[in-house]
């Protein structure tokens, strides 16, 4: 049993999100008959984090617990519950909660990102924010106890519209105002914008574009031109960070801090490191990636198929990924989906509506059964747009 042990390759991915969560379940399922590779997943929390419902737990509504446990059930991966406290890339060590320590031979980095409340004084003290359901739920609570007053959301790009608009639809006593430097709904094609304009105006949403917060208060929001907003709540929704635990590590990192990758999604200093979602700086045709669902899950899937390879002795294929589509709630019967090209750019193809709201929640309901086929068929999370043209880079092979 000890020679078995010794002989094993360990997999440690941190974070189980939607990236880290595929990674885990592909590689434990590829390798459960061989007996030679060990995947340990670390998560803080002991359920899964559907971030694109988490406007839906700030208004009190519940969602579907997904226990990360049971989703690992049959592949043969060990989940372990704790806080990664430092990463040691020469020592090929984790520190979990401070008094646990898990080496590695191959490290899938996905910790994620969280709103960024360190620029703006008083945020971190003040708003409330959507890092995680239990942060979520506070909010409800907060919203749940108002009688009336203003709702300030900061932020006008996609998460704070949904939370706008959930807010003022849920509490239709509360005056919710949305600020941001753009107006919402500015990178959709016109007739995608015209719907998210109309759809806050018919939700009471004021919109206030163009501003830029300089302060928060735990009563007030103070902006640049002088003026202010009282508020009975905050949600902080403009911005995000990375843990600073990859660039602690010695890792390479871009200057948001996330781990800047090959084409094979290792990273570029220490190739026996896979960043992935978020934690990661992957470079398209198109440029950086920036964080969503859609795109999350592939990078953990494809570090997953390149460790495989690398220990099979070949050369990993290198990442592309282009995107598709942009789904946004509007409330519950209501929404907008933007489809657009690899780049991310809007195509003139728009859903609006009650169908644009199903298709919403079609694709929130998604990852469940993808992450269940995956663990029967495996194969069957490895297909996404690859996106031609826009996502070659002429040094990859």
């Amino acid at each position: 049993m000890n020679t078995t042990t010794a002989q094993q390759h360990e997999v440690l991915v941190l974070g189980a999100g939607y990236a880290g969560l595929g990674a885990a379940i592909q590689l434990a399922v590829r390798t459960k008959k061989r007996g030679n590779v060990r995947v340990t997943l670390v998560n803080p929390y002991d359920t899964f984090t559907e971030r694109l419902r988490l406007h839906m737990t700030a208004t009190g509504q519940e969602t579907a617990e997904m226990n990360i446990a049971e989703m690992l059930d049959g592949t043969g991966a060990e989940f372990v519950r704790g806080w990664v406290t430092a990463v040691d890339a020469a020592a090929k060590t984790v520190r979990i909660d401070d008094d646990r320590v898990l080496r590695y031979d191959t490290l899938v980095y996905g910790l994620g990102s969280i709103a960024d409340t360190t620029t703006v004084p008083g945020v971190d003290d003040h708003a409330y924010t959507f890092n995680s359901p239990e942060d979520a739920a506070v909010l409800a609570d907060r919203l749940a106890r108002l009688d009336g007053g203003t709702v300030v959301v900061g932020g006008s790009g996609l998460t704070g519209v949904e939370a706008a608009a959930e807010i003022a639809e849920r509490h239709p006593e509360l005056h919710v105002v949305l600020l941001g430097r753009q107006e919402p709904g500015a990178s959709m094609h016109p007739k995608a914008k015209a719907h998210v304009d109309a759809a806050l105006a018919r939700l009471g949403v004021e919109v206030r574009a163009g501003v830029e917060v300089t302060k928060v208060l735990p009563d007030r929001v103070e902006l640049a031109d002088g003026t202010g907003i009282d508020a009975a709540a905050t949600l902080w929704t403009s911005g995000t960070r990375v843990s600073p635990l990859a660039a602690g590590a010695g890792l390479t990192v871009d200057e948001r801090g996330r781990v800047v990758t090959d084409t094979a999604l290792r990273s570029v200093s220490h190739p026996d490191v896979y960043a992935v979602g978020d934690a990661a700086a992957i470079r398209q045709g198109y440029g950086v990636m920036h964080g969503t669902c859609q795109g999350g899950m592939p990078t953990g899937v494809h570090a997953a198929l390149s460790i495989l390879r690398v220990l099979a002795g070949k050369e990993p294929k290198p990442f592309r990924f282009g995107y598709y589509h942009t789904p946004v709630s509007l409330g519950r019967n209501d929404g907008v989906v933007q489809f657009t090209h690899p780049d991310d750019s809007p195509r003139r193809i728009v859903l609006t509506g009650k169908r644009a709201a199903k298709y919403k929640e079609t694709v929130s309901a998604a990852p469940w059964p993808t992450f269940a086929r995956m663990k029967k068929m495996p194969v069957s999370g490895a297909f996404w747009p690859h996106g031609g043209r826009y996502t070659r880079i002429r040094s990859a092979k």
